[in-house]
């Protein structure tokens, strides 16, 4: 293939590279070389992972781990732009601002539609297995070409403006992976089963009621615990959700997994370890408290909870 997903992972390793470099050369950062330190790790793991020897990527994350336990991560005061070059730029450019941004969902969703099974010379040009990954990075390099010409900026001032972006989110933003991994490690270290042998054990599972409420509430509790549905889900459908739901009471997997998934999503709104959905727009928004944004979702979270516990009792077993 022409364009696959490791070239991805060599793109977000670059950029992780080059916010270890800008911190390491920015004095007006009292934590630049732990800083520095910390996204180099990261990107080598980018970089080199699947050259790497399991162990060594492992020592990796133990360091990752210890820099953000002595709080180690911190940002600088890169140089950026003036209120009066933006000003200038965006009374210049005026609604044009908006087709970079918009190139990159087009370009995503050509790529991972139109282009997904096109061929050159018998090579395939988007990797078929990740074309929608992709396509989302072939439109972020299509999108940074379209703002230099615009700008005209060198891609450079994309790496700083990135660099800044990566400050504010700061180790937050290693959460995901980290979090998407969780799900598998807790599924093959047979947390599902254990799951199961709780609640058979101690909740009266011969009401259908109670089984559906314990699925859907048990979603959003370890999505809580978690910080991602997509973790949580492995472990709640292998300990309730296949065994007593589909199993015993033969409903729909189907809806099953849709509203399970949309209850992982409620219990994403009101945890901090969703950092990047709930800790880092506050960052960004500089809101002097921290859970703010979580504090305004807890109600529509609890609303739709107690919804999907009803919507999966009546849909599922139609």
């Amino acid at each position: 293939m022409i364009f696959s997903i490791t070239q991805v992972y060599w793109l977000a390793g670059l950029i992780m590279a080059s916010a270890a470099v800008f911190n390491f050369l920015d004095a007006s950062n009292p934590k630049r070389w732990t800083t520095g330190l910390f996204w180099g790790v990261y990107a080598i793991m980018f970089l080199l992972g699947d050259k790497m020897p399991p162990e060594v990527v492992g020592v990796g994350v133990i360091v990752l781990a210890l820099i953000v336990l002595v709080k180690g991560v911190g940002g600088g005061k890169p140089q950026m732009r003036t209120e009066a070059q933006n000003q200038e730029s965006a009374l210049r450019l005026g609604n044009k601002l908006f087709i970079p941004a918009l190139a990159i969902p087009v370009v995503t969703v050509i790529g991972s539609v139109l282009l997904k099974d096109f061929k050159i010379a018998g090579d395939f040009l988007i990797d078929p297995k990740n074309a929608t990954l992709v396509s989302l990075a072939l439109g972020c390099i299509i999108g940074l070409v379209l703002v230099c010409w615009m700008t005209r900026e060198t891609p450079a001032q994309g790496l700083r403006e990135s660099r800044r972006l990566i400050d504010a989110m700061g180790w937050a933003l290693v959460l995901p992976q980290m979090l998407g991994m969780l799900g598998l490690v807790f599924s093959d270290a047979g947390v599902g089963k254990a799951v199961a042998h709780v609640t058979t054990t101690y909740i009266n599972m011969d009401l259908r009621f109670v089984a559906v409420a314990v699925y859907v509430l048990g979603m959003a509790l370890f999505t809580i615990i978690m910080g991602n549905g997509f973790a949580a889900f492995p472990v709640m459908t292998g300990g309730v959700g296949v065994p007593i739901l589909v199993n015993v009471y033969h409903g729909d997997p189907a809806v099953m997994a849709a509203i399970g998934m949309f209850s992982g999503y409620c219990g994403t709104l009101m945890t901090p370890m969703a950092a990047n959905f709930n800790i880092v727009p506050a960052a960004l928004l500089e809101l002097p408290d921290r859970n703010a944004v979580i504090k305004a979702q807890i109600p529509t979270a609890l609303g739709i909870l107690i919804c999907n516990v009803f919507l999966l009792y009546f849909l599922m077993f139609r």
